[in-house]
């Protein structure tokens, strides 16, 4: 796919890995669509960035939480541009709770924002996916893949994540491919003390923290040369799963 003129969805693109694919594909030529739930100030100052590189850009607000919400959203956004070509679903929440301290709330809440809102998210894009051929890209994780005990429910919702890009890989296909990014150790939570920080680059493979220009690079490849590729979850972590 040639990303220049598409118009893009990221959903999460306020902050952290969801804004530097934002820009990644914006730096691509492709107009952006950004999504926030409360982090609107972190979403204009995507969108400044993104008209600086001489896109089109702009924010659209959501609580992703609404399963009504999600699904409405990319019709507000091809009623805006006209188009919808890409759906990244970026939102997520990674919440530190034992299996013994996951309350119904936290859970219903990660499965919500992690899970469910990727599904009503591409439910809403269908109409124009299809007519576009277009890509839809999930973000993952690596404790999708392996079980994190002190991230239960995080985990968990990861790994329907995997699952809901295969069903909907197989369902949607041939108009639409879709895949995911499963990351490693690259943006560890902001509460993490150095040690923790160090420790995590020791004990992987690669003996470092990955970057977002590795996330950005995973998105780009499914999205611009992945044309024969779909329900496929690539792994980008520094070999941490091969320990």
């Amino acid at each position: 796919m040639e990303l220049a003129g598409r118009v893009v969805l990221v959903t999460g693109a306020g902050h952290r890995v969801g804004r530097a694919i934002a820009l990644a594909v914006a730096r691509r030529g492709a107009h952006l669509a950004v999504h926030y739930h409360a982090s609107a100030a972190e979403a204009d100052t995507t969108v400044r960035a993104a008209l600086e590189l001489g896109v089109q850009a702009v924010s659209f607000q959501a609580d992703l939480r609404d399963a009504h919400a999600a699904r409405a959203l990319p019709e507000r956004v091809a009623r805006y541009f006209g188009r919808l070509d890409v759906v990244i679903n970026s939102a997520g929440i990674m919440t530190r709770a034992f299996v013994e301290e996951t309350t119904p709330e936290l859970w219903d809440e990660v499965m919500a924002v992690n899970l469910r809102a990727g599904f009503f998210t591409v439910q809403g894009a269908l109409p124009w996916l299809r007519e576009a051929r277009g890509k839809v890209v999930n973000l993952a994780d690596v404790g999708g893949l392996e079980p994190w005990p002190r991230y239960a429910a995080h985990c968990i919702s990861k790994a329907g994540v995997v699952m809901l890009t295969e069903t909907l890989a197989r369902a949607l296909a041939p108009e639409v491919t879709v895949n995911a990014v499963a990351p490693g150790a690259v943006l560890p939570p902001n509460d993490w003390d150095e040690a923790s920080r160090e420790h995590l680059a020791r004990t992987t493979p690669l003996k470092r923290l990955g970057s977002p220009d590795d996330v950005t690079g995973a998105v780009l490849y499914l999205l611009e040369q992945g044309d024969y590729v779909t329900g496929t979850t690539l792994v980008v972590d520094g070999g941490r799963l091969l320990r």
